[in-house]
């Protein structure tokens, strides 16, 4: 089936089982990894170059959705970004700026659909792709019981610009069987929600797969497989800020992407001409 998410999609549970969540252009329109490159760079943590090559790759996430290509682009340009940063500092300016940042790009419906989960009593976890300083907090603010992210190797209280551990691909899935072996869960009984065909793994772990505003890869592999198929497009809070009534928040996410590569071109004319 396709079509708009209409509530109560989840079963009446019969015993406690997981429900397994991507974060990124399922539970929020956009990339929470790149979200906070406006505070990072206030703060001093990003130049004015980092920035703009930040808002390519988030403008590259928007147009072409996160296939694996997109995704290994993202990890290398952020892994660079962040190599040397403090971590307080970091987990700091995210619980500063998590609600101006996030909230207005939480969906509504998914934050409906976790509750449905709680409510029946099941375990909902976030699986990302993004830094565990960033997912943790937005899973904790949209009512997920727990989340497994990506993990920089820190040393001295600093990122070395290593991954300890990519929760990416069918790593996952991987993730989801040891969560479920640990709480007794059967797979059969799980759920799982992404976006993305590099999710599949994980869609393909559990016994009820349901893709979110699926890219074109997964729309398929959804349609020849049965799979039900939601589409998530009424944020939680959208500030005016970012768009007038009726853009939906990808579009505005789009136009902030080319705004900030406008905004680093015409910086940098601007530091060419006067020589700086």
């Amino acid at each position: 089936m396709s079509g708009p998410y209409s509530p109560s999609p989840v079963r009446q549970a019969t015993g406690r089982a997981a429900a397994f969540f991507d974060l990124d252009k399922t539970i929020i329109a956009g990339s929470s990894a790149l979200a906070f490159s406006r505070p990072f760079r206030r703060q001093g943590l990003i130049s004015r170059r980092a920035a703009l090559r930040s808002g390519y790759a988030q403008l590259l996430l928007v147009l072409s959705g996160a296939d694996a290509n997109t995704m290994d682009l993202l990890r290398r340009r952020i892994t660079a970004l962040c190599t040397g940063w403090d971590v307080a500092q970091v987990r700091s300016i995210v619980a500063e700026t998590l609600l101006d940042i996030v909230q207005p790009m939480v969906y509504a419906e998914a934050t409906e659909l976790i509750a449905e989960h709680r409510a029946n009593g099941d375990e909902v976890i976030v699986l990302s792709a993004s830094g565990e300083e960033v997912v943790q907090p937005i899973a904790a603010m949209v009512g997920a019981d727990s989340a497994i992210a990506t993990r920089m190797t820190v040393v001295d209280g600093r990122y070395t610009g290593a991954v300890e551990y990519y929760c990416y691909g069918a790593e996952k899935a991987e993730s989801a069987r040891r969560i479920a072996a640990e709480r007794g869960y059967r797979l059969a009984d799980c759920r799982a929600y992404s976006d993305s065909i590099t999710d599949l793994p994980l869609l393909e772990a559990v016994g009820h797969p349901t893709v979110v505003n699926p890219d074109r890869a997964l729309r398929r592999e959804a349609v020849r497989r049965g799979w039900p198929v939601l589409t998530f497009a009424h944020p939680v809070a959208l500030r005016p800020k970012l768009g007038p009534p009726g853009r939906t928040t990808v579009a505005a996410a789009a136009a902030g992407a080319v705004g900030l590569l406008a905004a680093g071109w015409y910086g940098h004319r601007r530091m060419s001409r006067s020589g700086g």
